[in-house]
């Protein structure tokens, strides 16, 4: 996996193999921060990065300069390759070794961007209780989004937050906001 843009623009990393991941391919990564660079401000917002594994998402954040970064996964040896990591690039990611539903369910601090990349062979309901805790526990602000990547295989359209999805390959982004009230 690579850094894509930002002060570490092209610098490679090298994960543990025996890490139970599936990293966001980099054609995919390069297009969800090529429509985040059009929403926000990096250095001004913060991150939540749900079943985070290597990193990735957290990485590529930070690299662009975003420092309030929080990265959750189940897996000790993840926690561990983001925390050593995230220590050598000199960036401020808070890691937590937890499982995700427990800590949405329990966490009272709120994000801009909310990124989740669960297992592909989540159960559709799986998928759905993700975004539900969020919204249920208000964890976004005002303008945040929460963005779920998932198998083109998992349709998550009819959820009332859903906002809109990109495919990408095998790869697709679905991003949920606040419904407007009108």
């Amino acid at each position: 996996m690579r850094i894509i843009s930002g002060k570490h623009k092209g610098k490679k990393l090298i994960a543990p193999k025996n890490l139970p991941v599936r990293p966001t391919t980099d054609m995919a990564k390069e297009a969800l921060f090529n429509i985040l660079n059009n929403l926000y401000y990096f250095d001004e917002i913060s991150v939540l990065d749900l079943f985070s594994g290597t990193g990735n998402i957290s990485f590529e954040f930070a690299s662009r300069g975003t420092e309030n970064i929080t990265a959750v996964d189940a897996h000790f040896a993840c926690v561990k390759f983001i925390h050593q990591t995230s220590n050598q690039l000199e960036f401020t990611i808070d890691t937590i070794k937890s499982d995700v539903f427990k800590f949405l369910d329990k966490t009272p601090i709120k994000f801009t961007v909310i990124f989740a990349d669960p297992p592909y062979d989540f159960e559709k309901e799986k998928f759905e209780k993700i975004v539900d805790l969020v919204f249920k526990n208000n964890l976004l602000e005002d303008g945040g989004v929460l963005i779920v990547e998932h198998s083109k295989h998992t349709d998550l359209s009819q959820h009332k937050h859903l906002s809109y999805s990109k495919k990408y390959g095998g790869n697709m982004f679905s991003f949920f906001e606040l419904a407007e009230s009108k």
